[in-house]
């Protein structure tokens, strides 16, 4: 049975001034919601920050961060609206089925995969989507056996059905993790780098065909190598887009054999990464012409333990961010049992590793966690930064935020309301994204464990969990987040091996979807159907040069006299991508009072008049 998603006409309204309009539709209807956009509350203190932003600290233990109170109860705090997502997997024409090469032999990555990114494609404004495949084991193929499956592109046609794209270039054998999206090669079309098992694979986008470059571009990586996470980033400030890719741990067959790792009464299960010894992540810079140099020694990316010489990182998630303003991109790798690192740039693509004196190398205990998925946003609307990461089982989430200009977090998951209701999850994908369109960043974990039969050595924990929508309240409520009840977000909720994650408005009317991929099972397609009737904006930059994307471009927008903040970056959640064009929710506010945009360069743009619920489009002034 095939579901049609309808798609309205597109409200009409005069184009502002310095943007050109993108059709998009409108489809925000329904009940207005009773409140008007928020700023979050401040909660605790950043005292003594500014003079913290210092490299890391070698001898002393971490010491565990100060506990922070959390505000009187207000009595006019809201409650949670009802935000139900449906699942459309089937239905949008998705019928991919994800290999993790699990065939008994309890093999790590089998239980890591796999990744996803929405981008468009072919250029059309909707955003498509890659889904990343696994692959069988080379020691369990029947030889001459011709490939099925492999990491599959669907086409999407704006409304919200998609077709599978052949692409043979793909390379079904390849044991992918994640996927890194950007024009690399500034031709005006998105080229696909994969990460994975066996290193990475990169292909150029050919007026929409891709072409295996792995070895032209440079980006294969070391043989053996295991590569997670990854993002194309302006690194060292000359216009085009470097390269950072997450590498997890010295993996191999007869290493993950060796530890033989068992569960009682359940025999042989897969091994913890403390088992393994971790590796090195790469920069690669961009020499042109789809050219890369790895450049990770020497731009200070590598982090060794000082007393036996080994690689320190475990590293799953990225995040790109700039918490001391200083216009370049600094860099956030959550890393899996060992601490996290944050790479400070010094404006020429060289890095010092400053995670312990920012205060975000060790949860609020002063303990290194599970850490997986990270993303980082503007929750409170003030300016400053929040950095989530998603952690292992019977640990909380993590929620590290610092003051506008102060480069130095504090743990506040608990106080924040994410902490006792994470806890029990095993969390890899962790979004900020505005599910309701208040203005306000919500924030979101997909969960699922590594072991299927782990409810029989743990009852309390199980394969299937559920995802996790927490709702941002606003100022005046006593925590900053409340967990929506599993029955007010139907679908959201229901139980998946959950793994990366990343939201798309894939039907054009305005509010922002989401896709979860799962591990070894299909993915889930969840229409957003919010009917709060509240507005919004979508910003899309064509930049300049090399950067043709503008990622890393500042978006501040201010409606109602309330500012917001965002930096064009697709590299988020979990092995994931998210669209390059930045969707802002405006709450009642009708009109959009200022929109500003600094560009990579420094350069600014200025537009007024931007009227809401639809798409626009903001040129960098040399643009071509």
């Amino acid at each position: 049975m095939t579901q049609t998603l309808d798609r309205p006409a597109p409200r009409e309204g005069p184009e502002p001034d310095g943007a050109e309009e993108v059709p998009v539709d409108d489809a925000v209807i329904g009940r207005a919601f009773r409140r008007s956009l928020g700023v979050l509350l401040v909660l605790g203190s950043a005292a003594g920050a500014a003079a913290l932003w210092l490299g890391p600290t070698d001898a002393p233990p971490p010491q565990p961060a100060p506990t922070i109170a959390a505000p009187s109860v207000q009595p006019d705090a809201e409650a949670a609206p009802d935000l139900p997502f449906t699942e459309v997997t089937r239905a949008a024409g998705i019928d991919f089925v994800h290999r993790n090469g699990a065939r008994g032999g309890k093999y790590l990555p089998e239980t890591m995969g796999s990744g996803c990114a929405f981008f468009d494609h072919d250029g059309d404004g909707a955003p498509d989507l890659l889904l990343v495949d696994g692959a069988p084991w080379p020691w369990d193929r029947t030889p001459g056996a011709p490939p099925e499956g492999g990491t599959a592109l669907y086409v999407n046609d704006g409304s919200g059905r998609f077709t599978r794209s052949e692409q043979p270039a793909f390379d079904p054998w390849h044991f992918g993790m994640g996927a890194a999206i950007a024009d690399a090669d500034a031709d005006g079309d998105p080229d696909v780098l994969v990460t994975g098992v066996g290193g990475n694979r990169f292909y150029r986008n050919d007026e929409g065909r891709y072409v295996d470059a792995t070895d032209a571009s440079g980006l294969r990586g070391p043989e053996g190598a295991w590569t997670t996470s990854a993002g194309f980033a302006d690194l060292d400030g000359d216009g085009d887009l470097d390269l950072v890719v997450c590498a997890y741990v010295r993996w191999s067959k007869s290493l993950d054999e060796d530890q033989n790792y068992t569960l009682k009464g359940v025999g042989r299960a897969y091994g913890p990464p403390t088992s393994f010894e971790g590796v090195q992540c790469f920069v690669y810079r961009n020499d042109g012409g789809l050219r890369f140099t790895d450049v990770s020694a020497e731009c200070g990316i590598e982090v060794r333990n000082p007393a036996t010489g080994v690689p320190v990182g475990k590293a799953l998630g990225l995040c790109f961010l700039d918490p001391d303003e200083d216009g370049d991109l600094d860099i956030f790798i959550a890393n899996d049992t060992v601490r996290n690192f944050l790479f400070r740039n010094d404006g020429r693509g060289r890095f010092e590793e400053v995670g312990e004196a920012a205060g975000i190398a060790y949860d609020s205990r002063g303990a290194s966690t599970g850490a997986m998925g990270a993303d980082v946003g503007d929750p409170r609307n003030d300016g400053g930064l929040a950095i989530a990461v998603g952690n292992f089982a019977s640990e909380m989430s993590s929620l590290y935020w610092a003051a506008r200009g102060t480069p130095r977090f504090t743990d506040v998951a608990i106080a924040e309301g994410i902490g006792a209701p994470s806890r029990k999850a095993l969390s890899f994908g962790v979004l900020f994204f505005d599910a309701d369109l208040d203005g306000r960043l919500d924030l979101f974990q997909t969960n699922g464990h590594l072991e299927q039969e782990i409810h029989r050595v743990q009852p309390s924990q199980s394969y299937e969990q559920e995802s996790q929508l927490f709702w941002n309240q606003g100022p005046r409520a006593r925590q900053a987040y409340a967990l929506v009840p599993a029955p007010r977000v139907k679908d959201l909720a229901r139980p998946v091996v959950g793994r990366a994650a990343a939201p798309a408005d894939v039907d054009g009317d305005g509010d922002l979807d989401l896709v979860i991929t799962q591990s070894g099972r299909a993915p889930l397609l969840l229409r957003n159907d919010q009917a709060l009737g509240h507005h919004w904006l979508r910003v899309r930059l064509v930049g300049a040069g090399a950067n043709r994307d503008a990622i890393g471009a500042r978006i501040e927008l201010v409606a109602g006299g309330e500012a917001q903040r965002r930096m064009v970056m697709p590299t988020r959640s979990y092995l994931a991508q998210v669209p390059l064009a930045v969707t802002f929710g405006l709450g009642r506010h009708p009109a959009v009072d200022r929109l500003e945009v600094t560009w990579p360069d420094g350069q600014v743009t200025v537009v007024e008049g931007a009227a809401p619920d639809r798409e626009i489009k903001v040129r960098h002034p040399d643009a071509r």
